[in-house]
């Protein structure tokens, strides 16, 4: 578990490869609806968002194909890992972003799954465009000469 730049809080996953595929347009903190066994295994550092998803159904907004493992000490009733998960935004954000989708062909996608300052489990939500693949390119080519200026800069002085 990595440490964030405000030291309260305590990031579990990262879903580093969104945005590599997405260009982020807009981003929301939303709770999430877990058991017990899924809390405990959490803050063992257990999860993975990489392939998760969000959609929203019937008016709700939903986490899914995230992976939770099972909890080591957990009995007979630990929780399925990759079970859906509800997701606890107001309707006023809902809206707003169900209409974003609907539009404009956009995706939710989960970037970061981690405890705030208060203990709770919050998961970092946004609205995203996928990238072509000539968008992809481009940001590699950024990534790497930004690499190389720094190795350049670093040398000369």
């Amino acid at each position: 578990m990595a440490k964030d730049k405000n030291p309260n809080i305590q990031t579990i996953a990262e879903n580093r490869k969104a945005r590599f595929s997405y260009e982020v347009l807009d981003t929301l903190e939303a709770g999430i609806v877990l058991t017990g066994t899924e809390v405990k295994s959490l803050r063992e550092g257990h999860a993975n968002i990489q392939e998760a998803y969000a959609s929203i159904e019937d008016g709700e907004c939903w986490l899914i194909n995230s992976y939770i493992q099972e909890y080591s000490a957990g009995n007979r009733f630990n929780h399925e890992p990759r079970r859906k998960r509800k997701l606890l935004i107001s309707k006023r954000e809902l809206s707003r972003f169900a209409q974003s989708i609907e539009r404009e062909g956009m995706t939710l996608v989960p970037l970061k799954l981690y405890f705030n300052e208060r203990g709770l489990a919050k998961l970092q939500v946004a609205v995203a465009r996928g990238k072509k693949l000539h968008d992809k390119r481009e940001t590699a080519k950024k990534r790497d000469w930004n690499r190389e200026k720094a190795r350049l800069l670093k040398q000369s002085g």
